[in-house]
């Protein structure tokens, strides 16, 4: 027979004064732990916001500009033509050949008077010229066009540069003649000397050839090359350097890349110097690391009970991988591909050491054409003296933002559809 005691108060723990403290302090350590993360995350959002909103607030004027109302009667100014000739590509030299640029002056100086003439964008008939080859219409009558400004005056109107200037903005603005106007073209045209008729489309349109040849190469050969490594590859010494190579090579600074780039794809294709095909084979070295690393992290974790009982029921090897493995797979590695591109996005510095900084004053036409990207542009337009580029540095900033959340939301998607449950 057991002598233990059968009174439930002995069994009972014993809870001390010291065991109470010691209680109270884990109590307020988790308490403080929970502070801190709280205060991190409102931090975070805190900041997130100020630079949105800085962006919006300094970027909102970057998509106007000053403009100038000028009205040009084209009956009587001898500027002749119609759809069949003005649609062709010859159609703006057909226009200048006509002297077009005069008689945008001509009547400029009717309209405003000649002091305000001056202040008129000398590139402001290119403007009366594309609005002609849409709509040839436009010559049988007298229309009105607000046209830009040079920068000087649209320092004025902003309460900048001379007295004289900011004077006379100050009138044509009271008289309706001068005002900050949405102008859509910055979205539809190219870089420009001038912050007046500068746009984002050329950098853009570099973006998004840049970004689609990184991710045609860098893709599926990350992908091949984590299905290698983690379903095929010997465990050998030769296998560890590999790992150890990819995974140092994640690390490794953006401009090395760029070097790398200069060196050999720029050896190999001379004539491609700062085409979005030289760019986007560069900033695929510099993606493939994080493709592969988070590839195969994402094949590691599929449960072995998926292989063996696609074996079981008489898959092959290479059934078991691609009907099975890659598609439970497939959302983290597109969780990695997303990290990547929006890295690759943003780098400036490998572009630049492979020419990606020149002028480009037309929006590439394919792969192999002259471009620039948005970082690039970015970074150009915030080196520019002229005032007026400060803002269009900021609307450019929101362009990449929107371009990069999109690309981001689109890969979300592509995710969260072929994302399967087990």
């Amino acid at each position: 027979m057991s002598n233990a005691p059968t009174n439930q108060e002995d069994f009972a723990p014993t809870r001390s004064e010291v065991f109470h403290k010691r209680l109270q302090k884990r109590y307020a350590a988790e308490r403080r732990f929970k502070l801190a993360g709280l205060s991190a995350v409102l931090i975070s959002v805190a900041v997130l916001i100020f630079l949105l909103g800085n962006m919006t607030y300094n970027g909102l004027g970057g998509f106007q500009r000053a403009e100038l109302e000028v009205t040009i009667d084209f009956p009587a100014s001898g500027i002749s033509g119609d759809a069949s000739t003005l649609n062709k590509d010859g159609g703006l030299q057909t226009l200048q050949s006509q002297g077009l640029a005069d008689v945008v002056a001509f009547y400029a100086e009717q309209s405003l008077g000649s002091e305000a003439a001056s202040g008129l964008s000398n590139e402001a008939w290119r403007d009366v010229a594309d609005q002609l080859i849409k709509n040839p219409q436009l010559l049988r009558g007298t229309h009105t066009f607000s046209l830009p400004a040079n920068n000087n005056l649209a320092s004025g109107l902003n309460n900048e540069g001379s007295a004289e200037m900011q004077a006379l903005a100050d009138r044509l603005e009271a008289d309706g003649k001068l005002a900050n106007k949405f102008d859509p073209g910055f979205l539809s045209r190219a870089d420009a000397t001038s912050p007046q008729n500068v746009g984002i489309w050329g950098a853009l349109k570099g973006s998004i050839l840049t970004m689609i040849v990184t991710l045609l190469l860098a893709f599926p050969i990350g992908v091949l090359a984590a299905l290698y490594l983690e379903e095929y590859a010997p465990k050998n010494r030769w296998t560890d350097v590999i790992e150890v190579s990819i995974n140092n090579l994640a690390a490794v600074p953006s401009i090395i890349f760029g070097l790398l780039g200069l060196a050999v794809f720029l050896w190999i294709f001379p004539n491609y110097r700062s085409a979005p095909l030289i760019g986007g084979m560069t900033l695929a070295l510099m993606t493939m690391p994080v493709i592969v690393i988070s590839g195969r992290n994402a094949i590691k974790a599929v449960p072995p009970s998926i292989r063996d009982g696609a074996l079981a029921i008489g898959a092959s090897p290479i059934q078991v991988v691609f009907h099975h493995v890659l598609p439970l797979a497939l959302p983290g590695i597109l969780t990695g591909t997303i990290i990547g591109m929006a890295r690759a996005l943003g780098e400036t510095a490998p572009l630049l050491m492979i020419g990606m900084r020149a002028f480009v004053a037309s929006a590439p036409e394919g792969f192999t054409s002259p471009a620039t990207v948005l970082p690039v542009q970015i970074f150009l337009w915030s080196d520019e003296v002229n005032r007026g580029f400060v803002e269009r540095t900021s609307a450019a900033i929101i362009i990449l933002l929107l371009f990069l959340l999109l690309m981001n939301g689109l890969a979300i998607y592509l995710r969260n559809k072929f994302e399967k449950k087990w």
